[in-house]
C-alpha cells in the first residue's frame, strides 16, 4: 500500500496528472483501511499545507478521514484552519461526516480543540461541534 501512497503523492505534485486517476487512487487507498499509513498521510497533509496545495489537502484529508475515523479530526480541523483560498467543500464534508457518524467520539476529540491557542483552529472545532446531533 505504501507504493500506492507514494504514487498518489507524486500525482498530487504533478500538474499534468490525470484528475480521475488521482481520485481513483485516493479512493483505493482510503478503501484499504490500512492504519499503518496514518503517520505518512499526516506528514503528506502537513506538506500539502506548507506547499499551499489545496487539491492535495482535499484528497489527503479524505483518505485520512476514511482510514483514521474520528481520531483524524484534530488533523483535519488543523488543516481546515489554514486558509488556502479554496472553498474546502470536500474537507468540510469529510469533517461533518465523521462528526455525524460517531458524535460522542467526535465531541470528545473536538472539545479540547475549542480552547486551542490558534483561534482559527478553535473556531473550526466550534464549527464542527455544531454538527453533533
Amino acid at each position: 500500500m505504501t507504493d500506492l501512497l507514494t504514487r498518489l503523492t507524486e500525482m498530487l505534485d504533478d500538474l499534468d496528472a490525470d484528475v480521475d486517476e488521482t481520485i481513483d487512487l485516493a479512493d483505493e487507498i482510503a478503501a484499504s483501511g490500512d492504519a499503518a499509513l496514518l503517520p505518512r498521510l499526516q506528514a503528506e497533509l502537513d506538506r500539502a499545507l506548507t506547499d499551499r496545495n489545496a487539491y492535495a489537502r482535499e484528497l489527503l484529508g479524505g483518505v485520512l478521514a476514511a482510514i483514521g475515523g474520528p481520531d483524524a479530526l484534530p488533523a483535519l480541523i488543523r488543516a481546515s484552519a489554514v486558509d488556502l483560498g479554496d472553498d474546502q467543500d470536500g474537507l468540510a464534508a469529510e469533517i461533518v461526516d465523521l462528526v455525524q457518524a460517531d458524535p460522542k467520539s467526535a465531541a470528545d476529540v473536538l472539545r479540547p480543540l475549542t480552547e486551542d491557542d490558534d483561534l482559527s483552529v478553535a473556531n473550526r472545532a466550534e464549527w464542527a461541534l455544531r454538527f453533533v446531533p
